[in-house]
């Protein structure tokens, strides 16, 4: 009666057996990063918030200028030192609280002894007006306020690199392209190459003739009274 109810309390209980297996296991050698000269200043500098203008000349008013930030950015999309950084997915403004941001959290998170950053945009150079609480309608244009500088889709922010791998600098990059005022992705040049790739390959794949860029040529459905006039030029990719 004693051996059958251990048997029973063996039966529903696990029992974990711990086999030792001997393997052999090929590790991949390091990357070699010899041939990478990290700069002498190799944090980001500070930006100006306001740009500098002669003493005689009364800083300048502007239109908002949207068209700054629609479409795709034609110069600045590409890694120059080929390793990793931020690149805008949407278009956008900065202004001189969000570089601050960025300058301080990469500074502060980066490893000045193996890495190195570049910014890849300009000082806030647009101004941006606006008027005083409480005031009334007319009166002409409002005082400037601040300055930002416009983003478009695929714009290069900033440039990280150096001797090390995208583990260590993927945890911060992606941490300051989520609080950026605009949809922003950490990324390396492999992984760009890569999207690149197969971007390429989904569209010699796609069987469907009717493409947004085929019905747009072709003007089918007259479409061409109701669409935009950047939904001509770029086929409904930037909204």
């Amino acid at each position: 009666m004693f051996s059958t109810r251990l048997l029973k309390q063996a039966s529903y209980s696990r029992v974990m057996i711990q086999i030792q297996v001997a393997g052999m296991k090929n590790f991949q050698p390091p990357p070699d990063y010899s041939h990478i000269q990290l700069p002498e200043r190799p944090k980001l500098q500070f930006k100006d918030k306001v740009p500098t203008y002669p003493s005689n000349l009364k800083p300048p008013k502007m239109s908002k200028r949207l068209t700054f930030m629609r479409g795709p950015e034609p110069i600045h999309t590409e890694f120059i030192h080929k390793q990793y950084g931020i690149v805008a997915l949407c278009g956008g403004r900065l202004h001189s609280g969000h570089i601050e941001m960025i300058r301080m959290t990469i500074n502060r998170k980066m490893d000045p002894s193996k890495m190195f950053a570049v910014w890849r945009i300009d000082s806030p150079w647009q101004p941006l007006t606006r008027k005083g609480q409480g005031k009334r309608m007319g009166g002409g244009k409002g005082a400037i306020d601040h300055y930002v500088v416009p983003i478009k889709a695929g714009r290069v922010i900033v440039e990280l690199g150096g001797k090390c791998e995208f583990e260590q600098a993927f945890t911060f990059l992606k941490e300051v392209a989520h609080i950026l005022p605009f949809k922003a992705k950490a990324t390396s040049y492999e992984l760009m190459e890569a999207e690149k790739i197969e971007q390429q390959r989904l569209k010699n794949a796609n069987i469907n003739p009717y493409t947004a860029e085929y019905v747009i040529r072709n003007n089918m459905g007259g479409c061409h009274t109701w669409i935009s006039p950047s939904d001509k030029k770029w086929y409904f990719k930037y909204v």
